[in-house]
Parts: C-alpha cells; structure tokens; sequence
C-alpha cells in the first residue's frame, strides 16, 4: 500500500539556524502518526512545509504515491490536507456558521453550507450550535468550529497540532472518538502534542524529532512516556526530590471572598473566591483557559485592584489595599503566564529585568537610585543557579530561547526566597528538562517553607506537585481536594463547569473520590 504522504530528504535553513535536516518519514492511509520532539526540534518548520506555508530548500513530498508541489495552504487543502491550528483563528463577534464561511476558500451559499456543516456534526456526533455566537462557546465547542471546518474539505491528511492542550478530559475523550472514527473511514492524522499519555492511548506510530533530525521511530503502545520523552531529549530525566513528606506548616496565604469585575468586552469576573495555602504547601488551581486565571492571577498579585472586593492575607497581614510594590515587600512573588513583554522585557538585559521585579527583597534600588551592579551580581547568579543558557547577565532578555527566559523569569522569583509564590503555566512551551529543572525548584522552595499558588492547564503537572488543588471555572474556584484522593473524572467534571454543592476551598476532600494516578 502507497503511503498517504512520504517526506524524503525535506531539509529547510534559517539564518544561522538549520531547522530540518533530511527529514524522511512516511504516514499510511488510516493511520494516527506521531510527530513528537522538544520545542526547537524542528516540528512546527516540518508541518509548515506540509501544509504550505514554508518551501524546503531541498528534499521531495510524495501525496499517495506522486510527487507533490505544494506552494501554498490553498494547494495543500486543494491535495487534500486539512490543518487544525493549536491557536483558533475565530472572530468572537461572529456566529459559528459565519466563521466556518470565513475559513474555507469558496463558501457555499448559507442554506447549503448549514446543511454540509449539520451533516458533517451528525456524521461525527459532533455537539454543536452554527448560530451561537463563538464567544458563548467553550473551548472545545471552538475547537470543533476548526475541525468542521477541515472536515468540510474531505481531507486525506488531517494535521492536529497540540489539539488537547486546552480540553477537558472528557472533551479529550469526546476528540478521540472522532480522531478514531475518521482514521477508520481512511483519513490520516499527523498528530502533534507533547502529552505522551496521549500518544500512547491514540497513535499507532510515532516519529521523534531532536535537532531538527528524526532520531527515532517507535509503536507507542510498547513504550512508556518516560522512555518516549528520553528519546526526545537524548538523556535521562531525572526524578523529583522531595514531593513526598514535606512538612506543611501554619496558614501564611489566605484569600477570602475575592470578587473582581471582568474587562469588557469578554473579560472572566471573579465571583466569591476563598482558599488557604500552608508554609510548605502547593495549592493547585486547575482549569480551561479563559476560566479566570490570568485574572485570578492579576488580583492577587496587584495589577488589578479595580473595583476588587474580599480580603488577602499574607502571614496575618492584610494586603488587600497594597499595591504591586507593597504585596512584594510582604513576601509575594509572582511569574505571569505571558513570559515574554509580561513576565520579562525581551528588549531590556537580564539584570534590567532582575530590577523590575527584585529591587525591592533584593535591594536592587536605594533612595531613588538603580544599583546596576548589584543587579548584574544577581542576574549572575540566578543564570548560574537555573543553568540559564545566556551571554550573561548584560545579555537581552529577546535573545534567550523560551525554555531558558523561562528557567530565568523562575529563578528570578525563586531566588527572592518569597513567602508566597504565584506562578501561572510554568513549563507552558519549555523541553522536558527545563520542565523538570523548573518542577523541581519548585518542590524545593515549598520544601523551604513558602507557599505555592500553581495555576496550570496541564492536569500531569498538577497531579504530580500539588498538595491540594482547585478547579477554575467561569470565575469561581470549586472545593479544594487532597491530591491523594481526587480523580481525573472528577477535575474534568469541575473544569466543564459541572458544579457540586459549594464549600470552603480549604475545606476537606470529599469522601469517595479514588485517585487516578499522578
């Protein structure tokens, strides 16, 4: 049998840069193939090059046995490649319908595409409104905006590109299905996602990136995620120290009743937000993006104070009325999901960017003065501390790659030994190392007595640091739950917005909830 598509010798360079060296591999007709590879492996140029946006340099595409010029995404839909973005291009104003017409190069006329459009929700027992405005949608109601779209276009090759980074487990499950059914009518799914878990559940073969070379082919169901994530670093990872029997002291964060108006037009307004976080804890606070993190986040570190109620206590003192400055004096620190222009200035040096957010616990400024030296000894020191690969600290912030700003921006707040740390997304985009160098500062300094607020999208994460967690839904925090005794079933349930009888967040976990492994 003719492979769906081969790639034979695809090499592409960038300045200084060679992205794809002699990539060859080849996916068969029905078959769920794995891209896998750390970020910078050289994927997102790869599957570029599939679906027309980049031209290689050298090398040959073969699309059911011929060769394939495809110079364009129009041509590369014309042959028969459908593309699902990790990032959704969808105007929230809009209707879903309006949106499909808007993606697909030669719509139809309504009545008939609303037709093609039910035929292809039915098909797939996808659960969809065309006339419901998109911002009324969840995330995974989105996502299937761009998976009809693709569908509509009878495609060969499905690309996903990190389709469940934003889903609920059952959402997830929900995709599979259709994922499963559509490689069973003959559609072949290139399948890109750094959750090895998943590619051991869903794909038949995988393919594994490192440098911008294939260095390996494997069955996932035969391998573990470790061994997967190995190949994909070339090395041993490393377990994490400490997790378990860390001493969980007195109550030094507490948040009671924190309530905050939503930006308009789609802003997420916190409603009656209460948790308590120990000395030596990891609170988790799970959920969908769009939820209220950034929000959450943004309250609780002082950015956003306006029309704010409730109260936040810091070791017994009561920041509520502070602001960024005088929350940090306290003993908060706090790393945005955003690293680059939120977390760090990528056009600043790292020892400029050490005082943006330590020249206050760290005495980087005196009487209205900067102490430039005193700032570059502790950039240095971070760099060294966080293995941060960097010129040093005169070197720009722009001109580290983003799982090094990241390690950085983490050592930056991690070294100002916070009473309280607020971190959003910490291994959001970084490689397995830097991840597992991050999780285990972070284990580190709970382990030293500060309390961690973690809010993450990814349920491994959470699962695997969290001492207690807490679900994020449409701006209200559920319950807290011990880690030991909470299920999968029960988070995905909470982070689609399915809401139990409302109880403290510091509150015990509820009975008959079995863990689902970290």
């Amino acid at each position: 049998m003719l492979p769906r598509i081969e790639l034979l010798g695809i090499t592409k360079r960038f300045p200084g840069v060679l992205a794809n060296d002699a990539i060859s591999f080849a996916v068969q007709p029905g078959e769920i193939h794995a891209l896998l590879g750390e970020n910078g492996a050289g994927k997102s140029t790869l599957v570029k090059i599939i679906y027309g946006v980049l031209q290689a340099d050298s090398g040959q595409i073969t699309f059911d046995g011929r060769e394939a010029q495809v110079g364009s995404p129009r041509e590369a839909r014309a042959l028969g490649i459908g593309m699902v973005f990790q990032h959704f291009s969808l105007f929230e104003a809009m209707t879903v319908l309006e949106n499909i017409a808007l993606g697909m190069d030669h719509p139809p006329a309504r009545r008939q595409l609303e037709a093609e459009v039910r035929r292809v929700l039915d098909s797939y027992n996808l659960a969809l409104d065309p006339h419901r405005d998109v911002h009324t949608l969840s995330v995974g109601e989105r996502q299937r905006i761009e998976i009809v779209r693709a569908l509509l276009q009878k495609p060969k090759l499905l690309i996903m590109d990190e389709p469940t980074s934003v889903l609920t487990p059952q959402e997830v499950e929900e995709l599979f299905k259709t994922l499963r059914q559509l490689a069973s009518e003959g559609c072949s799914i290139l399948y890109i996602s750094h959750k090895l878990e998943e590619i051991k559940a869903l794909c038949d073969r995988a393919t594994i990136m490192r440098g911008g070379r294939v260095v390996a082919t494997c069955d996932p169901a035969k391998e573990t995620a470790r061994s997967m994530a190995e190949m994909m670093i070339g090395g041993n990872l490393k377990d994490i120290e400490g997790r378990d029997g860390r001493t969980v002291g007195q109550v030094r964060f507490t948040v009671e009743n924190l309530s905050v108006p939503g930006e308009p037009p789609f802003g997420t307004s916190l409603n009656d937000i209460s948790f308590e976080v120990s000395a030596g804890e990891i609170f988790g606070i799970a959920g969908v993006a769009g939820n209220g993190q950034n929000e959450l986040l943004a309250a609780l570190s002082g950015e956003q104070r306006r029309g704010m109620r409730g109260r936040i206590v810091i070791d017994g003192r009561d920041i509520t009325d502070t602001g960024v400055t005088g929350r940090r004096r306290a003993g908060l620190s706090s790393v945005p999901e955003e690293r680059n222009g939120h977390a760090a200035v990528p056009g600043m040096s790292l020892a400029e960017n050490a005082i943006l957010s330590a020249r206050t616990r760290k005495a980087l400024a005196a009487k209205g003065l900067l102490r430039r030296s005193a700032a570059r000894e502790f950039a240095s020191s971070v760099i060294s501390a966080f293995s941060v690969k960097a010129t040093g600290a005169r070197g720009m912030a722009g001109s580290l790659s983003g799982g090094n700003l990241q390690k950085y921006v983490m050592g930056r707040e991690i070294m100002q030994e916070p009473a309280v740390l607020l971190v959003a997304q910490p291994t959001w985009g970084v490689d397995a190392g830097a991840a597992s160098f991050i999780r285990q500062a972070m284990v580190d300094l709970a382990a030293s007595g500060s309390a961690i607020v973690l809010i993450s999208q990814d349920l491994d994460e959470l699962l695997a640091l969290s001492d207690r967690i807490a679900v994020i839904n449409e701006g209200h925090l559920s319950a807290a739950m011990d880690i030991a005794t909470v299920s999968i079933e029960e988070l995905g349930l909470l982070m689609g917005g399915v809401h139990g009888k409302k109880k403290p967040a510091s509150a015990a976990p509820a009975e008959g909830i079995t863990h689902h492994g970290a």
